[in-house]
């Protein structure tokens, strides 16, 4: 067991290692750019994946250390807050379904002035390139987060023919390999997943280098702090107030 650990824990710190490098360069200055701006403009990050990807949404927005004005998007909500039967949600139809895209955006509170991050690994389901589209026809960003090596050798599902990094105003890779897997063990296939660890890592360097590009201009991040220590419940229920109708926040 021991050496798939360590073949495992290798694959995963190299791809954090890069990444990080990437950060260091200012890679990902262009999307804090983007999220400075849409808070400084009154809105707020809508975030929206997926499948596994949904850990993205649930990594930047909503969690102790993250960033307040934010606000997750999931397939669900055309089932909580739409009119969609609940077993729509069943499968994989409801992600690759294009048409899903205009409900979600109907039943969402969003600003003129938000940007949208959008994380998909393979970036052709319908349901996200979709999305992606349609924010950019309302007149905002997007960024993506997305495996490059696995949506460049796969066809979109999307009928414009186009994938997610095609349409985003900034694309930040993964940096996961074609399929997700990272070992293969003889006799059995692949395993080793690896994007939804990266792309955890991704969501909090966004988050951190947005939080200092705002103190490093006199503001005062807003950021939650854990509900699970004394007064964290006041301070975030009193920061969200300054984002009544722009987030919600539910279980």
């Amino acid at each position: 067991m021991s050496d798939v650990v360590d073949g495992y824990l290798l694959e995963v710190t190299g791809r954090l290692d890069q990444l990080a490098a990437e950060a260091r360069s200012g890679g990902l200055d262009g999307a804090v750019d983007l999220i400075v701006n849409a808070l400084e403009a009154g809105g707020v990050v809508q975030t929206f994946g997926t499948g596994h990807s949904e850990a993205f949404s649930m990594e930047f927005a909503g969690r102790a250390g993250g960033l307040i004005p934010t606000n997750k998007i999931a397939l669900r909500d055309v089932v909580l807050r739409g009119g969609r039967e609940a077993g729509t949600l069943g499968g994989s139809s409801l992600e690759r379904d294009p048409a899903v895209v205009d409900e979600l955006f109907d039943i969402s509170p969003i600003g003129a002035a938000d940007v949208f991050i959008i994380a998909s690994n393979s970036g052709v389901n319908g349901s996200v390139v979709g999305l992606a589209l349609l924010a950019k026809d309302r007149g905002h960003k997007v960024i993506a987060v997305t495996s490059l090596r696995h949506t460049n050798a796969v066809e979109t599902k999307h009928p414009s023919g186009m994938r997610l990094s095609e349409i985003a105003d900034v694309v930040i890779d993964n940096e996961a390999p074609y399929g997700d897997t990272t070992l293969e063990l003889p006799g059995i296939g692949g395993v080793g997943a690896v994007s939804s660890i990266t792309a955890a890592f991704i969501a909090q360097l966004l988050t951190i280098g947005t939080a200092r590009r705002l103190a490093a201009a006199g503001k005062t991040p807003p950021l939650y702090i854990s509900a699970n220590i004394p007064g964290g419940d006041e301070h975030n229920k009193g920061l969200e107030n300054l984002y009544q109708g722009k987030i919600r926040r539910e279980a």
